[in-house]
């Protein structure tokens, strides 16, 4: 080695890197200050462009707030492939996709069960009733489990949160709540270590389950007693303006738009007072409203943001959704609905402003998943989309096809969770054939009907055999063994299966494509700079960011990065 090398150089770049170090404010990455409360928001099904579509209309301070205050990611989508519910605010609450937080849908088929579950359930804890006490760390009686079947926990979710991480680095001392009128948009983002309430439709009440409390607190019994929802019935949701400022003023009435229960298809939706009204309830804007004026009592009761340690409460507001469905993306009421929305969090964040502080506060807004428009309204516009018959898979021509191949004559699936199909794995042991084999087989033969647009057998994605195409990246970001199926089904773009919940409805989201995929995303805070960022960032990153910005460490399974451009890079 040549010891005769000029260090010159060498200590000017040294002198330099020192420098950087120790002058944090170099390239402007001052750290941000811990604020007393962070709020996340999640707004189920607002796609990642209908903000800007009637922003025009907004008001001052509501989503106006977050826009021109904000960071704001223009390019954001989630990574994975199935964009339900549960999936999204998963991901959200994680910073991991579905394959490290398990999370795979809504519902999956449980191997080892024989049936289908739901992604929260939990029967061995129960919901908590009024003035009822349950010690939680009690086994329930397993004659009594089937009626817990409305118990409710993250036991599934099998990484931990940021929530959790607040709590973790806190030892136990932050705050951390999650609200929603969807008990999966609440449990979800309170994680393991939070306490989480959602809007029961049965009892018209905020709910919690015995995995939370032992009892309820006395300032929710108190509300509860309000009966706050009656107040919303036979009351009716009428238009905000005048329908000619609407930009859909003339699409009061489509064929594709759901009455529901008598609901109506045009302006203006009576609630009524009959035994589906806090169903119709959640299908308006006064769904957001209610979950709103519940989150500030939260607030109050529970002192958020009183003391020297960072709370967290993260509120997921549900209308959007249901709207969505019902009426499709694109329609009077899904519009009439975002102004609305924007109303009410001008509200909440008055509210936060006069009791805590917007200075001393994070605001992260988000989505679980975006949306596709209604097939009937896209061919309007010249644009293909189609609704896709429910499909009988046993029954296809190509399966009978391959059964009669192999020698099987019992149905050789078990059960379609779109977007899994999942093979009696017992029968194909039985008769000595191979799983990987069939797997493919089965996947090649779906192939051959006109609506479907791909699909990838499960061991292609333990064996890390697929190209490298976006498509096969989400769908493997969705993989994970124990509650995944055989078999991934991916429709033609714009073309969906229009059921949810047994009723036929104008949308459903849920796939790969980028409708569904593109959300926003939004950090606000005292020290957050004011800018739109057009890269691309995935939803993953949304948690680490979080972690960042209180210096502590990010969830166990996070897949995500740090946005820089949040502390000013």
């Amino acid at each position: 080695m040549n010891c005769c090398i000029n260090s010159t150089p060498l200590k000017l770049i040294s002198l330099a890197l020192f420098a950087i170090t120790f002058n944090s404010n170099a390239f402007g990455n001052k750290p941000i200050e811990k604020p007393k409360l962070i709020i996340q928001i999640t707004v189920d099904q607002l796609r990642g462009d209908l903000m800007f579509r009637y922003q025009d209309r907004f008001v001052g301070s509501g989503f106006n707030y977050l826009l021109n205050n904000g960071t704001v990611y223009r390019d954001a989508h989630h990574g994975h492939a199935n964009t339900e519910t549960i999936v999204g605010h998963a991901t959200l609450a994680t910073g991991a996709h579905p394959s490290n937080h398990g999370l795979v849908g809504n519902i999956w088929y449980n191997r080892q069960k024989g049936h289908t579950v739901y992604n929260i359930e939990d029967s061995n804890y129960v919901l908590l009733t009024k003035g009822a006490s349950v010690d939680k760390n009690t086994e329930i009686d397993p004659t009594q489990k089937a009626a817990s079947v409305e118990g409710r926990s993250p036991n599934t979710i099998m990484a931990s949160t940021f929530s959790d991480e607040m709590v973790i680095n806190s030892n136990g001392n932050a705050k951390v709540f999650a609200v929603s009128v969807k008990d999966r948009g609440a449990v979800s983002m309170a994680g393991h270590g939070g306490k989480a309430f959602w809007f029961s439709k049965k009892s018209q009440e905020f709910v919690s389950s015995s995995y939370y409390y032992n009892q309820y607190p006395k300032w929710l019994n108190e509300w509860n007693d309000k009966k706050i929802s009656d107040n919303y019935k036979n009351k009716k949701w009428q238009l905000l303006d005048e329908k000619s400022t609407y930009l859909f003023g003339n699409s009061d009435d489509r064929a594709w738009e759901m009455d529901l229960a008598g609901y109506g298809r045009t302006f203006p939706h009576p609630l009524g007072e009959s035994k589906y009204f806090s169903t119709l309830l959640t299908v308006s804007p006064f769904g957001d409203e209610m979950t709103a004026g519940f989150a500030k009592q939260l607030i109050h009761h529970e002192q958020l943001g009183q003391d020297n340690v960072t709370d967290y409460l993260a509120v997921s507001f549900s209308a959007t959704d249901y709207i969505g469905h019902f009426f499709g993306a694109s329609s009077l009421e899904s519009e009439d609905n975002i102004l609305r929305l924007d109303r009410t969090l001008e509200g909440f964040f008055a509210y936060i402003d006069d009791n805590i502080g917007l200075d001393n506060t994070v605001i992260v807004l988000s989505a679980d998943h975006g949306g596709p428009d209604a097939p009937g309204y896209l061919n309007e516009h010249d644009v293909q989309g189609a609704y896709v018959s429910p499909k009988q898979w046993d029954t296809l021509d190509s399966i009978i096809k391959l059964k009669a191949e192999l020698g099987l004559k019992e149905p050789l699936i078990s059960s379609y969770h779109h977007p899994y199909i999942y093979l009696d794995q017992t029968l194909i042991a039985k008769n000595k054939l191979d799983l990987n084999d069939v797997q493919d087989k089965v996947a090649a033969a779906l192939l051959k009907e006109t609506d479907v647009y791909h699909t990838v057998a499960s061991n292609k994605v333990k064996t890390n055999q697929l190209a490298d195409t976006q498509l096969n990246k989400a769908i493997k970001n969705n993989f994970y063994p124990a509650r995944s199926g055989d078999i991934y089904v991916v429709f033609k773009p714009q073309n969906f299966i229009n059921n949810l919940d047994g009723l036929k409805v104008a949308s459903v989201h849920g796939s790969a494509w980028s409708y569904d995929t593109f959300v926003p995303i939004i950090f606000v805070g005292k020290t957050i700079p004011a800018k739109h960022v057009y890269r691309r960032v995935q939803t993953v990153d949304v948690a680490p960011t979080l972690s960042a910005i209180m210096a502590i460490k990010p969830p166990s399974a996070s897949n995500g990065v740090i946005l820089t451009e949040v502390f000013n890079q």
